[in-house]
């Protein structure tokens, strides 16, 4: 007999709520059983929400997900390869220019407190050759 799990068990183990989980039941990422009202997980449908939380803390959109999912479905695993990482480098290359903005805001917040400061201290700020 194959595995299954409730909404609860799966919310539970991952640490998300049952409203992500049928949530994600909507985008398509998931396609639980269902007897009665109450839905069904398979073993595949918990892989499937494990690796669809693994790549939203990466960055990747739903939709993203859900294509990644489609080329696993398809059985095209150079093509998923070749996929998954045009995408990875994609969001390398976007956290890596979200890391330089934070360096410049970081450097810009630790000049504007010295000068603040300064000015507590009694010293005049620091000229700077900024013209903003």
């Amino acid at each position: 007999m194959a595995a299954s799990y409730t909404i609860s068990e799966l919310a539970q183990e991952f640490n998300v709520t049952t409203r992500t989980i049928r949530h994600y039941e909507e985008q398509g990422l998931l396609n639980p059983a269902r007897e009665g009202t109450n839905r069904v997980f398979s073993s595949r449908d918990r892989v499937r929400l494990k690796l669809a939380l693994r790549g939203k803390r990466l960055g990747f959109s739903l939709n993203d997900i859900r294509e990644l999912f489609e080329l696993y479905d398809a059985k095209d695993e150079k093509r998923q390869m070749t996929q998954f990482v045009a995408r990875l480098d994609k969001r390398r290359i976007a956290l890596e220019q979200q890391r330089e903005d934070i360096e410049i805001m970081l450097t810009e917040i630790n000049f504007f407190a010295s000068q603040c400061q300064r000015v507590m201290d009694g010293a005049p700020p620091e000229a700077t050759s900024k013209a903003d």
